[in-house]
């Protein structure tokens, strides 16, 4: 017995099918909200996280941390902002804590398959 071919698809429903195969439009949706959410996140570090900082701070800003060093041949300054990449860290922590919470959240309500239990 032989198997009949697939029934030829028109292009639009064959991407129909590709995006619904791979999850496409949800990819995007949480593309869009992630990136709404890193926004929030960077908002809330720069103007809440930064200035309580701050005011432990001499330069009284995070992101003003910084040391020059001067080239003893040419005089050329190179200046390390060092306190700009520990904001950015404080942002990348906040943002894991986040999608840890929430993947904990959708896992207890089945939402997600949790792959930290073994099976």
């Amino acid at each position: 017995m032989v198997d009949d071919p697939p029934a030829k698809q028109g292009f639009v429903q064959e991407f129909m099918g590709f995006l619904k195969t791979f999850g496409i439009i949800g990819l995007a949706i949480a593309f869009v909200i992630g990136a709404a959410a890193s926004k929030l996140v960077t908002a809330f570090v720069n103007d809440i996280i930064n200035p309580i900082v701050g005011l432990a701070l001499p330069s009284g800003d995070l992101k003003g941390l910084q040391s020059s060093i001067v080239n003893s041949a040419t005089g050329a300054i190179s200046e390390f902002k060092y306190g700009d990449f520990i904001a950015n860290i404080i942002d990348f922590l906040i943002i894991a804590l986040i999608v840890f919470i929430m993947y904990k959240v959708l896992s207890r309500f089945k939402l997600v398959e949790d792959k930290t239990k073994k099976a």
